[in-house]
Protein backbone atom coordinates (compact mmCIF):
# COMPACT_ATOMS: atom_id res chain seq x y z
CA UNK A 1 0.00 0.00 0.00
CA UNK A 2 2.93 2.16 0.85
CA UNK A 3 4.25 1.68 -2.49
CA UNK A 4 1.11 2.96 -4.32
CA UNK A 5 0.86 5.85 -2.13
CA UNK A 6 4.39 6.54 -3.20
CA UNK A 7 4.06 5.83 -7.15
CA UNK A 8 0.95 8.01 -7.18
CA UNK A 9 2.45 10.70 -5.68
CA UNK A 10 5.68 10.40 -7.66
CA UNK A 11 3.53 10.22 -10.72
CA UNK A 12 1.36 13.51 -9.79
CA UNK A 13 4.76 15.40 -9.71
CA UNK A 14 5.71 13.86 -12.36
CA UNK A 15 2.70 15.00 -14.65
CA UNK A 16 3.23 18.58 -12.71
CA UNK A 17 6.72 19.02 -13.82
CA UNK A 18 5.83 17.70 -17.46
CA UNK A 19 2.66 20.18 -17.50
CA UNK A 20 5.42 22.89 -16.56
CA UNK A 21 7.77 21.87 -18.84
CA UNK A 22 6.18 21.96 -21.42
CA UNK A 23 4.70 25.17 -21.69
CA UNK A 24 7.88 26.75 -20.15
CA UNK A 25 9.75 25.29 -23.59
CA UNK A 26 6.52 25.91 -26.27
CA UNK A 27 7.03 29.81 -24.68
CA UNK A 28 10.55 30.71 -24.63
CA UNK A 29 11.92 27.44 -26.16
CA UNK A 30 13.13 29.49 -29.67
CA UNK A 31 11.22 31.84 -31.88
CA UNK A 32 11.22 28.93 -34.47
CA UNK A 33 7.88 26.90 -34.17
CA UNK A 34 9.72 23.73 -36.20
CA UNK A 35 12.36 23.82 -33.24
CA UNK A 36 9.60 24.58 -30.13
CA UNK A 37 7.20 21.70 -31.28
CA UNK A 38 10.29 19.86 -31.74
CA UNK A 39 11.41 20.35 -27.98
CA UNK A 40 7.96 20.10 -26.63
CA UNK A 41 7.27 16.74 -28.04
CA UNK A 42 10.58 15.17 -27.06
CA UNK A 43 10.31 16.86 -23.57
CA UNK A 44 6.66 14.89 -23.43
CA UNK A 45 8.03 11.60 -25.03
CA UNK A 46 10.68 11.57 -22.29
CA UNK A 47 8.30 12.44 -19.66
CA UNK A 48 5.49 9.48 -20.46
CA UNK A 49 8.42 6.70 -20.92
CA UNK A 50 9.64 8.09 -17.35
CA UNK A 51 5.80 7.70 -16.04
CA UNK A 52 5.32 4.20 -17.75
CA UNK A 53 9.22 2.91 -16.04
CA UNK A 54 7.61 4.03 -12.90
CA UNK A 55 4.78 1.79 -13.06
CA UNK A 56 6.18 -1.05 -14.74
CA UNK A 57 9.70 -2.41 -12.06
CA UNK A 58 11.87 0.34 -13.22
CA UNK A 59 10.93 3.31 -10.84
CA UNK A 60 14.15 4.21 -9.13
CA UNK A 61 15.91 4.45 -13.10
CA UNK A 62 12.74 6.34 -13.84
CA UNK A 63 12.75 8.61 -11.48
CA UNK A 64 16.43 9.35 -11.15
CA UNK A 65 16.50 10.01 -15.38
CA UNK A 66 13.30 12.41 -14.91
CA UNK A 67 14.94 14.60 -11.94
CA UNK A 68 18.11 15.14 -14.07
CA UNK A 69 16.47 16.11 -16.77
CA UNK A 70 13.95 18.44 -14.64
CA UNK A 71 17.07 19.49 -13.11
CA UNK A 72 18.47 20.35 -15.90
CA UNK A 73 14.99 22.22 -17.73
CA UNK A 74 15.01 24.17 -14.01
CA UNK A 75 18.96 25.14 -14.54
CA UNK A 76 18.11 27.09 -18.10
CA UNK A 77 14.78 28.47 -16.93
CA UNK A 78 16.69 30.13 -14.10
CA UNK A 79 19.03 31.31 -16.68
CA UNK A 80 16.92 32.84 -19.00
CA UNK A 81 17.04 36.71 -18.70
CA UNK A 82 15.20 39.70 -19.70
CA UNK A 83 16.62 41.97 -22.42
CA UNK A 84 16.41 45.88 -23.11
CA UNK A 85 17.76 45.13 -26.46
CA UNK A 86 14.80 43.68 -29.14
CA UNK A 87 13.31 45.26 -31.91
CA UNK A 88 10.37 46.34 -30.08
CA UNK A 89 6.64 47.74 -31.31
CA UNK A 90 6.67 50.88 -31.50
CA UNK A 91 4.37 51.73 -29.14
CA UNK A 92 6.63 50.49 -26.28
CA UNK A 93 10.14 50.97 -28.27
CA UNK A 94 11.61 53.59 -26.33
CA UNK A 95 12.21 53.74 -22.26
CA UNK A 96 10.59 56.22 -19.99
CA UNK A 97 12.97 58.09 -17.59
CA UNK A 98 12.73 60.98 -15.13
CA UNK A 99 14.89 63.39 -13.27
CA UNK A 100 14.24 65.39 -10.39
CA UNK A 101 16.22 68.77 -9.97
CA UNK A 102 15.21 71.11 -6.99
CA UNK A 103 11.05 70.47 -7.58
CA UNK A 104 10.82 70.26 -11.41
CA UNK A 105 10.78 66.53 -12.98
CA UNK A 106 11.89 66.13 -16.68
CA UNK A 107 9.80 63.11 -18.12
CA UNK A 108 12.27 61.87 -21.54
CA UNK A 109 10.28 59.61 -23.75
CA UNK A 110 6.78 60.83 -22.90
CA UNK A 111 4.17 58.71 -25.46
CA UNK A 112 2.44 61.18 -27.73
CA UNK A 113 1.05 59.23 -30.91
CA UNK A 114 -1.49 60.27 -32.80
CA UNK A 115 -3.02 57.02 -33.55
CA UNK A 116 -5.77 56.64 -36.06
CA UNK A 117 -5.71 52.78 -36.47
CA UNK A 118 -4.03 49.99 -34.95
CA UNK A 119 -1.13 49.88 -37.24
CA UNK A 120 -1.50 53.56 -38.77
CA UNK A 121 -0.17 56.47 -35.94
CA UNK A 122 1.98 59.08 -36.07
CA UNK A 123 5.42 58.59 -33.66
CA UNK A 124 5.87 61.12 -30.67
CA UNK A 125 8.49 60.70 -28.32
CA UNK A 126 8.98 63.81 -25.95
CA UNK A 127 10.69 65.58 -22.96
CA UNK A 128 8.45 67.19 -21.11
CA UNK A 129 8.61 69.12 -17.39
CA UNK A 130 6.25 68.89 -14.57
CA UNK A 131 6.84 71.43 -11.61
CA UNK A 132 6.01 69.17 -8.61
CA UNK A 133 4.35 72.13 -6.75
CA UNK A 134 1.78 72.38 -9.05
CA UNK A 135 0.74 68.18 -8.66
CA UNK A 136 -2.96 68.61 -7.81
CA UNK A 137 -4.99 65.70 -8.43
CA UNK A 138 -4.76 61.71 -9.19
CA UNK A 139 -7.27 59.62 -11.21
CA UNK A 140 -7.10 55.84 -11.54
CA UNK A 141 -8.38 54.87 -15.02
CA UNK A 142 -9.54 51.27 -15.98
CA UNK A 143 -9.78 49.95 -19.32
CA UNK A 144 -12.18 47.08 -19.65
CA UNK A 145 -11.01 44.34 -22.77
CA UNK A 146 -12.24 40.81 -21.52
CA UNK A 147 -15.68 41.21 -19.39
CA UNK A 148 -16.36 42.38 -15.97
CA UNK A 149 -13.55 40.95 -14.31
CA UNK A 150 -10.55 42.11 -16.16
CA UNK A 151 -9.07 45.77 -17.18
CA UNK A 152 -6.07 47.63 -17.73
CA UNK A 153 -4.94 50.22 -15.03
CA UNK A 154 -3.43 53.33 -16.15
CA UNK A 155 -2.75 56.10 -13.39
CA UNK A 156 -2.79 59.92 -14.53
CA UNK A 157 -1.41 62.54 -12.66
CA UNK A 158 -2.69 66.10 -12.80
CA UNK A 159 -0.80 69.32 -13.25
CA UNK A 160 -2.42 73.07 -12.76
CA UNK A 161 -1.26 76.32 -14.20
CA UNK A 162 -0.03 79.22 -12.53
CA UNK A 163 -1.84 81.01 -15.35
CA UNK A 164 -4.78 79.32 -15.22
CA UNK A 165 -4.70 77.14 -18.31
CA UNK A 166 -6.42 73.68 -18.33
CA UNK A 167 -4.83 70.71 -16.30
CA UNK A 168 -2.03 69.27 -17.84
CA UNK A 169 -2.07 65.26 -17.62
CA UNK A 170 0.50 62.09 -17.43
CA UNK A 171 -0.59 59.02 -17.60
CA UNK A 172 1.90 56.28 -16.13
CA UNK A 173 0.91 52.90 -17.89
CA UNK A 174 2.30 49.65 -16.70
CA UNK A 175 2.79 47.33 -20.19
CA UNK A 176 4.16 44.00 -21.43
CA UNK A 177 7.10 44.97 -23.82
CA UNK A 178 6.35 43.06 -26.91
CA UNK A 179 8.77 42.60 -29.62
CA UNK A 180 7.75 43.22 -33.11
CA UNK A 181 5.15 41.30 -34.63
CA UNK A 182 4.76 39.13 -31.43
CA UNK A 183 0.86 38.63 -30.03
CA UNK A 184 -0.69 38.89 -26.73
CA UNK A 185 -0.46 35.86 -24.43
CA UNK A 186 -2.34 35.82 -20.50
CA UNK A 187 -0.49 32.33 -20.17
CA UNK A 188 2.57 33.13 -21.58
CA UNK A 189 2.55 36.28 -19.38
CA UNK A 190 3.41 33.01 -16.97
CA UNK A 191 6.44 32.08 -18.92
CA UNK A 192 8.91 34.68 -19.21
CA UNK A 193 7.13 35.51 -22.75
CA UNK A 194 7.21 39.71 -22.35
CA UNK A 195 9.57 42.58 -21.07
CA UNK A 196 7.85 44.64 -18.63
CA UNK A 197 7.85 48.50 -19.62
CA UNK A 198 6.60 51.40 -17.58
CA UNK A 199 5.48 53.84 -20.14
CA UNK A 200 4.82 57.90 -19.15
CA UNK A 201 2.29 58.91 -21.87
CA UNK A 202 -0.06 61.55 -22.21
CA UNK A 203 -3.76 60.84 -21.83
CA UNK A 204 -5.11 61.59 -25.63
CA UNK A 205 -2.49 58.80 -26.47
CA UNK A 206 -2.56 56.29 -23.58
CA UNK A 207 -6.44 56.75 -23.45
CA UNK A 208 -7.63 57.32 -26.46
CA UNK A 209 -6.06 54.56 -27.86
CA UNK A 210 -8.06 52.26 -26.24
CA UNK A 211 -11.01 53.90 -26.56
CA UNK A 212 -10.82 55.17 -29.95
CA UNK A 213 -8.84 52.72 -31.55
CA UNK A 214 -9.39 48.89 -29.69
CA UNK A 215 -12.48 49.65 -28.85
CA UNK A 216 -12.11 49.10 -24.86
CA UNK A 217 -14.51 50.38 -21.98
CA UNK A 218 -12.86 53.01 -19.76
CA UNK A 219 -13.70 54.13 -16.37
CA UNK A 220 -12.34 57.01 -14.64
CA UNK A 221 -12.14 57.41 -10.65
CA UNK A 222 -10.79 60.33 -8.63
CA UNK A 223 -8.12 58.85 -6.19
CA UNK A 224 -8.19 60.44 -2.78
CA UNK A 225 -4.70 60.61 -1.57
CA UNK A 226 -2.45 63.19 0.54
CA UNK A 227 -0.68 65.36 -1.70
CA UNK A 228 2.96 64.06 -0.46
CA UNK A 229 1.63 60.55 -0.74
CA UNK A 230 0.57 61.42 -4.22
CA UNK A 231 4.22 62.89 -4.82
CA UNK A 232 5.58 59.82 -3.50
CA UNK A 233 3.70 57.93 -5.77
CA UNK A 234 4.68 60.07 -8.75
CA UNK A 235 8.42 59.44 -8.02
CA UNK A 236 7.75 55.95 -6.98
CA UNK A 237 6.87 55.23 -10.89
CA UNK A 238 10.02 57.16 -12.48
CA UNK A 239 12.32 55.80 -9.72
CA UNK A 240 10.80 52.19 -11.10
CA UNK A 241 11.04 53.41 -14.76
CA UNK A 242 14.39 54.35 -14.22
CA UNK A 243 15.53 51.32 -12.87
CA UNK A 244 14.35 49.08 -15.78
CA UNK A 245 16.59 50.78 -17.98
CA UNK A 246 19.44 49.12 -15.71
CA UNK A 247 17.58 45.93 -14.83
CA UNK A 248 15.19 45.18 -17.25
CA UNK A 249 12.37 42.59 -15.97
CA UNK A 250 10.23 39.83 -16.72
CA UNK A 251 6.61 40.62 -17.22
CA UNK A 252 4.54 38.25 -14.81
CA UNK A 253 0.69 37.90 -15.55
CA UNK A 254 0.37 37.50 -11.22
CA UNK A 255 3.22 39.32 -9.63
CA UNK A 256 4.29 41.69 -11.91
CA UNK A 257 1.51 43.35 -14.06
CA UNK A 258 -0.37 47.04 -14.43
CA UNK A 259 -2.17 46.72 -10.76
CA UNK A 260 0.24 44.55 -8.62
CA UNK A 261 2.95 46.69 -9.34
CA UNK A 262 0.95 49.72 -8.38
CA UNK A 263 -0.31 47.74 -5.43
CA UNK A 264 3.44 47.25 -4.32
CA UNK A 265 4.05 50.68 -4.85
CA UNK A 266 0.97 52.47 -2.89
CA UNK A 267 2.16 49.83 0.14
CA UNK A 268 5.66 51.24 0.68
CA UNK A 269 4.32 54.89 0.76
CA UNK A 270 0.94 54.39 3.05
CA UNK A 271 1.11 50.88 4.61
CA UNK A 272 0.33 47.47 4.61
CA UNK A 273 -2.69 47.60 2.88
CA UNK A 274 -5.30 44.69 2.91
CA UNK A 275 -4.77 41.79 -0.11
CA UNK A 276 -7.49 40.83 -1.89
CA UNK A 277 -8.94 39.08 -5.18
CA UNK A 278 -10.02 42.36 -6.48
CA UNK A 279 -6.12 42.97 -7.13
CA UNK A 280 -5.92 40.02 -9.79
CA UNK A 281 -9.35 40.33 -11.01
CA UNK A 282 -8.75 44.14 -11.26
CA UNK A 283 -11.99 44.87 -13.41
CA UNK A 284 -13.32 45.04 -9.47
CA UNK A 285 -10.40 47.28 -8.27
CA UNK A 286 -12.87 49.90 -7.71
CA UNK A 287 -14.79 48.38 -5.01
CA UNK A 288 -11.24 47.60 -3.52
CA UNK A 289 -9.75 50.98 -3.55
CA UNK A 290 -13.61 52.66 -1.89
CA UNK A 291 -13.55 50.04 0.60
CA UNK A 292 -10.05 51.24 1.90
CA UNK A 293 -11.34 54.96 1.74
CA UNK A 294 -9.51 55.79 -1.55
CA UNK A 295 -12.51 56.93 -3.72
CA UNK A 296 -15.26 59.55 -2.99
CA UNK A 297 -17.26 58.60 -0.33
CA UNK A 298 -20.25 60.57 -1.02
CA UNK A 299 -21.38 58.14 -3.90
CA UNK A 300 -21.23 54.52 -4.29
CA UNK A 301 -19.08 52.48 -6.49
CA UNK A 302 -22.16 51.87 -9.10
CA UNK A 303 -23.07 55.55 -8.84
CA UNK A 304 -18.95 56.23 -9.62
CA UNK A 305 -18.74 53.22 -12.26
CA UNK A 306 -22.05 55.44 -14.11
CA UNK A 307 -20.39 59.07 -13.41
CA UNK A 308 -17.22 57.73 -14.87
CA UNK A 309 -17.52 55.91 -17.86
CA UNK A 310 -15.86 58.14 -20.22
CA UNK A 311 -15.42 55.86 -23.62
CA UNK A 312 -18.54 57.52 -25.06
CA UNK A 313 -16.87 60.99 -24.38
CA UNK A 314 -13.62 60.04 -25.46
CA UNK A 315 -14.74 59.13 -28.22
CA UNK A 316 -16.48 62.06 -29.02
CA UNK A 317 -13.35 64.30 -27.85
CA UNK A 318 -11.22 62.37 -30.51
CA UNK A 319 -8.24 64.24 -31.17
CA UNK A 320 -9.62 67.04 -29.50
CA UNK A 321 -6.28 69.53 -27.57
CA UNK A 322 -9.33 69.79 -24.29
CA UNK A 323 -9.13 65.83 -24.71
CA UNK A 324 -8.66 65.26 -20.67
CA UNK A 325 -11.35 67.98 -19.99
CA UNK A 326 -13.61 66.55 -22.18
CA UNK A 327 -13.87 63.01 -20.40
CA UNK A 328 -13.84 64.39 -17.34
CA UNK A 329 -17.08 66.10 -17.76
CA UNK A 330 -19.92 65.19 -15.30
CA UNK A 331 -17.51 63.31 -13.10
CA UNK A 332 -17.80 65.13 -9.78
CA UNK A 333 -14.77 66.23 -8.00
CA UNK A 334 -13.28 64.96 -4.80
CA UNK A 335 -16.29 65.07 -1.92
CA UNK A 336 -18.83 67.12 -3.83
CA UNK A 337 -22.10 65.41 -4.42
CA UNK A 338 -24.55 66.40 -7.48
Amino acid sequence: MTDLIGKFAASAILIAMLTWGSAALWYKLSDSRAWTRAGVAAWLAFGFAALIGLWSGAAAFAAIAFALASLALLVWWWRLRPSNTRIWNDDVARMTTGALAENVLTIENVRNFDWRSRSEYAQRWETRTYDLDRLCSLDMVLSYWAGPAIAHTLVSFGFDSATGAAVEHLVFTVEIRRRRGQLFSEIGGFFKMYELSIVAATERDAIRVRTNVRGEDDLLFRVRMAPAQRRSLLLAYVDAANRLVDKPRFYNTITANCTTIIYQMVTRIVGRLPLSHRLLLSGYLPEYVHAIGGLDASHTVPELRRLGRITERARQADASDDFSAAIRAGIPMLGVTG
